[in-house]
């Protein structure tokens, strides 16, 4: 079955945290309002309603007790509270703490073996590299135990991570560890022009808002065989934020355990080669804006109950420009495994998918849902699915409201089993559909398989096909009624 997020009424966004930063979440105006409104009568002089006025009036962020009295409309964490200093929801434009480095390096080529490295005041690094420094750990062991005063500029400069690189600085890592275990603090880090190498490396960040890798403001990293675990709730373990950045991983084993932690989420461009990677507390993969992921050869799944197993949205919090993400891959597998939820869900934006030679499992019987939901303006912030199947054997449903729409291209030998409700099907003559039952097409293209009134290629199985006659994208099928292999037809709609 499907799980409806759409708020109940046009909404405001208030932030909350998930895989990196605030991924909004809607609470409807009326309640926002109506609260307000007492706290101004005065009506509202303690509880909810007062410590909202008062975070509202000094700008101040959300208290944790505040936040957990807030409903959500999907059922996950409630609107938590930023570490301090930023409000929630838009995050800090300029950097309002300094980071500082149990060991800090910021010119000259240096390389060390076998050292370690331990940060354990707030806001620390073990290792701060910046400017012209260009520093190579081998076999380091690096761990910090400090939290950060603020995630928001955890997640935009780095702020406390195990491993930072900021103003140009160059840290490449050679086997050894980077564990941390406070709030905000990520495993390794990269901002700017700075740039994070890594091979043969285990991180492990286990708090709040600390992932594993991470890169922003068009920062670099690369890693290579490197495992990674985030334990902790709202803790991608492969991210960029705000600026967005680079990230390459090629082999390598990546966990997710944490409350809102999916295994990817890109504000970027993150490419992903032979490796596994898994989220038990959130989607698999998540990306915001007119940003990309690539994965070649890997294993990415998501079990998370009342999820998705890839989310592409736009969540107005300015942290990702634009409104066509790009998921692409080939060969591996992709699975979600939770009945719950659709593989792919596209939402206030457009989602651009492509698979070739995949492994689909998708539990919850939907393979793609693109509707409005708990971003964007009421009344326009529908989803638009764009797929491409090519040499794809899927089983699941296509699905789209009254605000989105979904376009699908099966090619090379796809088989699609499942209904549509409803989507543009353009079929070569190699790929088939099988109808699971009575669905409703915007269009179809198909001219290797009709032959006369008949379609060989659409097995019917017994039921109907709509498809609107209206439309000049279906002026070839000249508004008649054909017969479906198997049985069924595909007919206008009335």
């Amino acid at each position: 079955m499907t799980i409806s997020h759409d708020p109940p009424a046009p909404a405001i966004a208030i932030g909350r945290r998930r895989g990196v930063r605030w991924l909004r979440a809607a609470i409807p105006a009326t309640a926002i309002l109506a609260v307000l409104a007492g706290c101004t009568s005065g009506a509202a002089t303690s509880g909810t309603g007062a410590a909202i006025a008062t975070a509202t009036s000094t700008n101040a962020p959300v208290t944790s007790a505040v936040a957990s009295s807030l409903a959500q409309p999907n059922g996950s964490a409630a609107p938590g509270a930023d570490l301090g200093g930023t409000p929630p929801g838009g995050g800090a434009t300029t950097a309002q703490y300094t980071p500082t480095g149990a060991y800090s390096l910021s010119s000259g080529t240096v390389t060390k073996s076998g050292s370690s490295y331990s940060g354990t005041e707030a806001d620390q690094s073990a290792v701060l590299v910046t400017g012209s420094a260009d520093l190579t750990l081998n076999d380091a062991t690096i761990a910090t135990s400090g939290a950060s005063k603020s995630s928001d500029e955890s997640s935009f400069y780095g702020l406390d991570a195990g491993v930072l690189a900021q103003s140009g600085g160059k840290v490449q890592l050679i086997g050894g560890t980077v564990t941390t275990t406070g709030a905000g603090a990520n495993g390794i880090f990269a901002y700017g022009t700075s740039s994070v190498t890594a091979s043969n490396l285990t991180i492990k960040a286990s708090g709040q808002y600390a992932h594993g890798a991470m890169a922003s403001g068009g920062g670099t990293v690369t890693l290579t065989n490197v495992d990674i675990s985030t334990a902790g709730a709202n803790s991608a373990a492969v991210a960029t934020d705000r600026g967005g950045g680079t990230i390459t991983a090629t082999g390598g084993t990546v966990i997710t355990s944490g409350q809102d932690s999916p295994a990817i989420y890109s504000t970027g461009t993150i490419t992903v080669m032979n490796s596994t990677l898994s989220a038990s507390g959130a989607e698999a993969a998540v990306i915001e804006g007119a940003n990309s992921i690539s994965l070649t050869d890997s294993t990415l799944s998501a079990s998370k109950a009342d999820k998705w197993g890839v989310l592409i949205y736009q969540s107005m919090s300015g942290d990702a420009s634009g409104t066509s993400g790009r998921f692409t891959m080939t060969g591996g597998s992709l699975s979600y495994t939770s009945t719950s939820g659709p593989l792919f869900y596209v939402t206030n934006s457009t989602g651009v998918i492509t698979l070739k030679g995949v492994t689909i499992t998708a539990s919850g019987g939907v393979l793609i849902k693109a509707s409005a939901g708990n971003w964007g303006t009421t009344g326009s912030n529908g989803g638009t699915a764009i797929f491409t199947a090519d040499g794809e054997t899927l089983t699941g449903d296509l699905i789209s409201d009254s605000s989105s729409s979904i376009a699908a291209t099966l090619r090379n030998g796809t088989h699609l089993t499942g209904t549509i409700n409803s989507a543009a099907l353009d079929l070569d003559s190699t790929s088939v559909w099988t109808v699971t039952g009575t669905s409703y097409l915007t269009s179809l293209s198909d001219a290797g398989g009709i032959s006369g009134t008949s379609i060989a290629n659409i097995k019917g199985n017994g039921h109907t096909v709509y498809y609107d006659a209206s439309l000049a994208a279906n002026s070839s099928l000249g508004g008649k009624t054909y017969s479906l292999s198997g049985g069924g037809q595909l007919t206008p709609k009335a």
